[in-house]
């Protein structure tokens, strides 16, 4: 297969084209996402040119504390947002995000460098940094939309769950239904897209294989292993949030607070 095609600096200003149409497009149609658009246009701009100096940086000193110190900050910026989008009241939301995010990526990652693609090094950048950067993203998604599901229902029935207090069920039974619900709610976007892939999106993990000039097949075996990554890591991410959130609404005498 062909080599990728190199994009120069002037493409890349063509491309800036695009944006332009389309902050023209927003100001015609009076919709006034103009400023938007130039905010978002700029920090993607920003943040990729920055994310891939310090990836070429990485590359270079190959030092597994460098990949790792990498793939920390990452769980912290995921846990900051994540903690943010579910409820500002919760005190105590960041510990229980981030040890989610934590677990649920560590046990992921080590199944699939342990047992499937077994790189000569655990810490290989060209794995592990593109591997964590995916799973982590809908992660992140996952606890943010369990956590927030969970909260807003418990708050909207609470008299529901002091009845069913009332009656000598625990915390846990109380809010089991609401649980379940959050957790299947989050798990939605995951099931949608694995539902229709290839069928009516092609995922950024095969669209970029084909485009570097990789095997098909094998871009479809890579994102077969992405999805099943991401289903599992979602799943536990959202349960594991779920089990801490519940949590902050009762005090030590399982009442509702």
């Amino acid at each position: 297969m062909n080599d990728l095609i190199q994009l120069n600096p002037s493409d890349l200003g063509l491309a800036l084209g695009l944006i332009g149409a389309a902050i023209a497009l927003s100001r015609f149609s009076k919709i006034e996402l103009e400023g938007q658009l130039l905010i978002a246009a700029g920090r993607a701009i920003l943040q990729l040119l920055v994310v891939g100096y310090v990836l070429a940086l990485i590359f270079a000193l190959d030092n597994p504390l460098a990949v790792l110190g990498l793939l920390g900050i990452m769980i912290m910026i995921a846990s900051i947002v994540a903690k943010n989008r579910i409820n500002q009241k919760i005190k105590g939301l960041f510990p229980i995000v981030s040890s989610s995010l934590l677990i649920s990526t560590f046990l992921t990652l080590s199944y699939v460098l342990a047992l499937i693609i077994q790189p000569d090094r655990w810490y290989d950048p060209q794995y592990l940094i593109p591997l964590t950067g995916m799973i982590l993203g809908n992660a992140m998604n996952s606890a943010s939309l369990a956590g927030e599901r969970l909260s807003s229902m418990i708050e909207q029935n609470r008299l529901s769950v002091e009845t069913h207090l009332c009656l000598g069920a625990t915390p846990k039974q109380a809010i089991s239904s609401y649980q379940k619900d959050a957790i299947r709610a989050s798990l939605i976007p995951t099931l949608n897209q694995m539902m229709v892939v290839g069928l009516v999106s092609l995922p950024e993990m095969f669209t970029g294989q084909v485009l570097a000039g990789g095997d098909p097949l094998n871009a479809a075996s890579y994102q077969i292993l992405i999805l099943f990554m991401i289903a599992f890591t979602n799943l536990l991410t959202a349960i594991i949030v779920t089990e801490g959130v519940y949590r902050r609404f009762f005090n030590p005498h399982a009442q509702l607070i």
